[in-house]
């Protein structure tokens, strides 16, 4: 995907501003998204080679890797991240206060 076609699927999504876009709306595309992408070429077997064995050395991979791939790639992969980290983020916080405001409370909280 290049990356004219991916801002227009996103302003189609979620709006010029991306006004339209909510933690759920949000990830529901992304897995959309992520099935249009990638799906197709996971026809055939998939075979896990992880040698990294902790998330921070994960991160560390994937951020050095990306800074290899060409730029249309590399800016759709690190702007879907922060979105969807982002609507992540939001959707916790939207969370406790919700349960705050509702008198719910964390029963580990004693």
């Amino acid at each position: 995907m290049k990356i004219e076609e991916f801002r227009r699927a996103i302003r189609r999504e979620f709006g010029p501003n991306l006004e339209h876009a909510t933690p759920a709306n949000v990830r529901s595309f992304l897995d959309e998204l992520g099935q249009r992408e990638f799906e197709p070429g996971l026809r055939k077997r998939i075979v896990l080679n992880e040698p990294k064995t902790t998330y921070e050395e994960i991160l560390r991979d994937f951020f050095s890797r990306v800074l290899d791939f060409p730029s249309d790639e590399a800016v759709i992969l690190l702007w879907t991240m922060a979105f969807e980290l982002s609507f992540e983020v939001l959707k916790h916080d939207l969370a406790e206060s919700f349960s705050t405001l509702f008198g719910e409370t964390d029963e580990h909280d004693g």
